[in-house]
């Protein structure tokens, strides 16, 4: 039977804030870019203690952040992220922090999964969140084609595992192209963001695209 609510359920969410994002760089200034990643950290907070679980950011340096507790872990992703694992044996969500499309709905379906393991897909073979009925159950292999290394250990290891396909979690925001989403859909900090520094659609040859009202940076 699934669970009513994910109230209670430690989300861990990894997160850089020096020199984010590096592929917008042709669209954002740096202080730019540390800012936008800051605003979609935000919105992946929000929805998830709206889906009623409890956010932790694991971050690679110190900043500033009041909506939830911040733990610097100097470590690479596998590492920081296989060491909670590890002396977690309760339910644990692991989501990325550049998902800014994220809702309680989503984060609910997959954190009322019956299953051990529930993962979400991202594009090119990407992982933008993983639950795990028992965290120490399980360790992490992210970056390159890390959907199909996790939907392997979860077999290797006699886990029970549900792909959660839902276009809310899928879409992560790591180019230009990607800003066309996030104003079409977005509702929260990161679009505001975009809309303030002068983004907004177009459309050239049928085609949506993205404009910054600035002669310096165009899409």
């Amino acid at each position: 039977m699934k669970k009513e609510t994910g109230m209670g359920v430690p989300a861990i969410i990894p997160f850089k804030p020096g020199n984010p994002k590096t592929r917008l760089s042709c669209v954002l200034s740096l202080e730019e870019r540390e800012a936008f990643a800051r605003a979609m950290l935000c919105d992946v907070v929000d929805a998830v203690c709206r889906a009623g679980c409890s956010p932790r950011v694991v971050s690679t340096a110190l900043f500033a952040f009041p909506r939830c507790p911040v733990e610097v872990v100097p470590h690479g992703l596998n590492e920081t992220l296989n060491e909670i694992l590890s002396v977690t044996d309760g339910p644990v969500l692991i989501i990325m922090a550049d998902l800014p499309l994220a809702d309680a709905a989503s984060i609910g379906r997959v954190v009322t999964s019956s299953r051990d393991i529930a993962v979400v897909p991202g594009r090119g073979g990407g992982t933008n969140a993983i639950y795990l009925t028992r965290g120490n159950s399980f360790r992490v292999d992210y970056y390159g084609a890390s959907f199909l290394k996790h939907r392997r250990i979860a077999e290797e290891r006699g886990l029970s595992c549900e792909v959660v396909d839902t276009f809310r979690l899928h879409t992560d925001v790591d180019e230009k192209e990607d800003l066309v989403e996030l104003l079409i859909h977005g509702e929260g900090m990161s679009r505001q963001f975009l809309v303030d520094h002068g983004f907004e659609l177009s459309v050239e040859k049928g085609r949506v695209g993205v404009t910054r009202r600035s002669p310096a940076r165009q899409v």
